[in-house]
């Protein structure tokens, strides 16, 4: 995307749900801020597992730390999802471009795009009728290795903001963690049949009240090489077309028949 004139650049929103000072979120605006204009609205602290709230019984703040030319940055003391709408409706007044969120430290894959802040700032900009991605390393680490990752997020935006998304779609991208292997190349894939198999560790407090940890260990039964699990697995990045209509349409017919005024 060859753009020199300010006015001409695409207006990109980026966030995350790592925190502001998250290494993830500093490299994806370094691949990011080529491209175009950029706003940061990011979370202040770390907001993994907040899916899709919103912040409603606080009043929301953003604190402007960084203004020049084609960049801004803000801090917001809400969840991912508010991050988008001040990026939207408070800083920009308009729709941006494109948004992008993330890296994250730790996968996405599969059912844990159903708790990820990280998917859900991208599920809330699909909403709104915007291109959105995010982007999740499959590395837990807060020293993680981005350094491989460039080319395909450089490549993936691009892409995306030259020839947009479909109504209702947006993309969920997991990218393998550094290995010795380069990466293979990347897949579409569906989202695999996987779980949380959970557990809680609780334990007694100095005053003898209970509290409770949770605690879990994912596992995946679906080994079929179109899954976002099996391209992680095997050194690719996988990408996940996603709707947030949750529809069972191929379910419909079945219960319908089920004749519940009768």
């Amino acid at each position: 995307m060859n753009m020199t004139k300010t006015e001409n650049r695409p207006t990109i929103l980026i966030t995350n749900d790592d925190g502001f000072f998250a290494p993830g979120l500093r490299h994806l605006i370094r691949i990011i801020r080529p491209l175009g204009k950029i706003v940061v609205v990011s979370t202040e602290q770390p907001m993994s597992g907040m899916g899709h709230a919103i912040t409603i019984k606080t009043p929301l703040r953003l604190k402007n730390v960084d203004k020049e030319l084609d960049y801004e940055e803000y801090i917001c003391n809400g969840t991912p999802v508010d991050c988008v709408k001040l990026g939207e409706q408070v800083v920009l007044k308009r729709n941006p471009d494109l948004v992008v969120s993330g890296i994250n430290h730790g996968s996405n894959a599969s059912v844990n795009i159903i708790y990820s802040g990280t998917m859900a700032a991208v599920i809330e900009a699909c909403i709104d009728g915007i291109p959105a991605i995010g982007f999740s390393l499959d590395d837990y680490s807060l020293q993680a290795d981005f350094s491989h990752l460039d080319a395909f997020i450089a490549r993936i935006a691009e892409t995306v903001l030259d020839k947009g998304l479909p109504d209702g779609v947006c993309l969920n991208v997991n990218l393998p963690k550094k290995s010795e292997e380069p990466i293979k190349g990347s897949r579409v894939c569906r989202q695999a049949h996987a779980r949380w198999v959970e557990s809680f560790d609780s334990r007694l407090d100095p005053r003898g009240a209970d509290y409770h940890w949770l605690m879990g260990k994912f596992e995946n039964d679906d080994k079929a090489p179109d899954t976002d699990v099996w391209a992680l697995e095997n050194n690719f990045v996988s990408i996940v077309p996603v709707k947030y209509d949750l529809t069972a349409y191929s379910q419909m017919e079945l219960i319908s028949g089920w004749k519940f005024d009768e």
